[in-house]
């Protein structure tokens, strides 16, 4: 009767061998480059070879799948595909509210995610934003962070862009909080995952687009939008402090 429990077991230690895997073969392959300008992307080289990569993946692939998406699906579908997996997010929300111990936003969090299931109808309608329960993005490479780890190099990872190892390691952490890695059925694990990534995929589509027109340096625009984006939420959005020039 533990066949599932092992079998889930084994998919989360295969998924973290895996990513060690890259991380190592990432990070022995940026070891070669020499002379990187930017002390945060030592593995500047590979980094870009993936970039490029997943550029192409990208058109040859996900961008036209993302406008058929697009182009089949309601907005308000869509809008609500969006909620549910945020829904389900917020779950690893809480636990980090926890572990930064911010207890108050862990309470609100916690109640965000009881009526988005229940009222919202699994999280398909996002009843506790219009109830004064805004949503908070907390993971655990934020927690690392607060803890004091070091963010580590720049990543740039197949298919899911931009990371670093302190983000890519807590992304394997908060997977193992996401229910949908826990349904026994291989069939809609698979494709509530690959549902999850195509809206993505759709949504950042006209972000995408207007990088590619205004940036001269595509991945060095998108390498400081990350780095922005993030020291923004490890800040709660507030700027880090500047050194007193009295």
């Amino acid at each position: 009767m533990f066949t599932g429990e092992f079998e889930m077991r084994g998919l989360l230690f295969r998924r973290l061998r895996l990513f060690i895997c890259v991380a190592l073969v990432v990070f022995t392959t940026g070891c070669a480059t020499t002379g990187a300008l930017d002390e945060r992307d030592p593995l500047e080289g590979f980094n870009r070879g993936v970039y490029s990569f997943n550029q192409g993946v990208d058109k040859v692939i996900f961008d036209p799948l993302s406008k058929l998406y697009q182009a089949i699906t309601p907005e308000f579908v869509d809008k609500g595909i969006t909620n549910f997996f945020s829904n389900l997010g917020d779950i690893a929300v809480v636990a980090n509210d926890i572990l930064q111990f911010k207890f108050a936003q862990a309470y609100a969090d916690t109640a965000r995610f009881l009526f988005n299931s229940t009222l919202g109808l699994l999280g398909f309608f996002d009843v506790s934003s219009t109830m004064g329960l805004d949503k908070h993005n907390e993971d655990f490479g934020q927690t690392l962070a607060v803890w004091g780890v070091g963010s580590g190099p720049y990543i740039v990872a197949p298919f899911f862009g931009s990371f670093t190892f302190r983000h890519a390691t807590g992304a394997v952490a908060d997977s193992v909080l996401n229910p949908v890695f826990y349904l026994e059925s291989d069939e809609l694990r698979a494709g509530l995952l690959t549902l999850n990534y195509v809206d993505v995929k759709s949504d950042s589509l006209i972000a995408k687009n207007l990088v590619a027109d205004a940036a001269l340096d595509e991945y060095e625009f998108t390498k400081n939008a990350y780095f922005n984006k993030r020291e923004s939420l490890i800040n709660d959005g507030r700027l880090p402090s500047l050194p007193d020039f009295d």
